[in-house]
């Protein structure tokens, strides 16, 4: 008897952590040969994003594919059913061997709307996807005492500004995916970042961390609508659902 086909969210999955493998295996044949980290970061980039177009030609062929890495073809816009990916975030950290804080994002958006996600943290070998049921309990969490705001590097003074104002701590760290998830693992309470962001940054993360439990939208508050003309969304964050109130009326 032939295998049960892949239903979409065990797709993502695989294919998330296809990705996380053959980048591993990269980043390690860099570290012996001695790249460089702007050739590792390419080729990473590179490898990735080839790997998930093949695959996704394979197992989705009627499909759209929106890739950071890939031409953008508009016919995607008139597809109902479309594949949102990052194959390498955190690409300047995936170049540094000092540095976990990269992932990969695979989302399928079906009419806007995020209904399959995984997201693979390879160094830490962990893949989320939504297919996970919410976590227990973390909708009735109290409010924390000294909440954790965690952002990235660049918007560091973000995320130290928020964190004064609930009375909690700040952190930073590279990859919209590996900051969300930190959220999701309870290492964070909030992850802001409060401007612009592409589309397949925010995808995959977004859809994870909504099927968790936690409360996800722009920095405007408002629920994210994918696959638009211009890739774009305004700002990201995600919160544990008793801090929302106060999280956004502090933005």
């Amino acid at each position: 008897m032939s295998a049960p086909p892949e239903d979409d969210h065990e797709l993502a999955v695989r294919l998330a952590r296809e990705a996380g493998s053959a980048l591993l295996e990269l980043r390690g044949r860099a570290e012996r040969d001695r790249w460089n980290g702007w050739r590792t970061q390419d080729e990473g980039d590179a490898m990735a994003h080839d790997l998930l177009m093949e695959a996704l030609a394979a197992a989705r062929p009627d499909d759209a594919v929106l890739s950071e890495e890939g031409h953008d073809d508009r016919a995607r816009l008139d597809s109902s059913r479309v594949w949102i990916v990052d194959p390498l975030d955190g690409s300047n950290d995936y170049g540094s061997p000092y540095s976990d804080d990269w992932a990969v994002h695979v989302a399928l958006v079906v009419d806007g709307v995020p209904t399959a996600a995984a997201v693979s943290v390879p160094a830490h070998s962990r893949v989320f996807g939504t297919a996970m049921s919410p976590i227990p309990g973390i909708g009735d969490r109290s409010r924390p005492d000294v909440p954790t705001v965690i952002a990235s590097r660049a918007q560091a003074h973000w995320g130290q500004r928020l964190a004064i104002d609930l009375g909690g701590q700040a952190v930073v760290a590279g990859s919209a995916g590996v900051k969300a998830m930190a959220v999701v693992q309870g290492h964070a309470d909030v992850y802001i970042h409060p401007t612009g962001l592409y589309e397949w940054d925010v995808c995959a993360p977004a859809a994870v961390a909504q099927a968790a439990g936690l409360h996800v939208c722009g920095i405007d508050g408002a629920p994210f609508s994918f696959n638009q003309p211009r890739p774009v969304v305004v700002g990201f964050v995600v919160c544990q659902p008793a801090l929302v109130d106060e999280v956004l009326g502090l933005l």
